[in-house]
């Protein structure tokens, strides 16, 4: 990852930093990139990992299980506020707006496999844990692109 994860505190600041509205949005940097390209010294490996797949879960545990963060505020720090930031329509459920919308189950439980996954790579500090919150439908634009863990079959 780039930048890498660093130190505890610096963990904690960025949690602190969303409480005091210092950050203002949440978004994932997926950067898979397959094992070929990958297999290279580590100075000449291409930056990244997926993270798509575990993003809510793992904003859901430490943002609002752990750190007593409110569900509305987060799913807002994910959605509403970086469309904004953006400039795009997008983020809400407003009348007229585009009809893109996450379900999800946020307690259940699940064993995250990232060779499983829809991602072109596996490399995933998450793979093999249990994580709680499951994205369950996806829809973009009215259609459905994902649904009970399964990609829509091509017509």
């Amino acid at each position: 990852m780039n930048p890498p994860l660093r130190t505890e505190e610096d963990r904690q600041a960025l949690i602190e930093g969303l409480r005091d509205g210092t950050l203002d949005i949440i978004a994932t940097d997926h950067a898979p990139h397959t094992d070929y390209e990958k297999d290279k010294e580590f100075d000449f490996a291409p930056n990244g990992i997926l993270g798509l797949e575990t993003a809510l879960p793992v904003t859901l545990e430490v943002l609002v299980r752990q750190n007593k963060f409110k569900l509305p505020f987060v799913v807002d720090l994910m959605t509403r506020r970086p469309a904004k930031l953006m400039n795009l329509p997008a983020g809400t459920l407003a009348n007229g707006a585009a009809a893109d919308i996450c379900l999800f189950a946020p307690d259940e439980k699940w064993v995250y496999d990232a060779k499983m996954g829809f991602s072109k790579s596996s490399n995933s500090p998450w793979s093999g844990q249990t994580l709680t919150g499951r994205v369950k439908t996806t829809i973009v634009g009215g259609r459905v692109v994902f649904s009970n863990g399964r990609l829509p079959q091509a017509r």
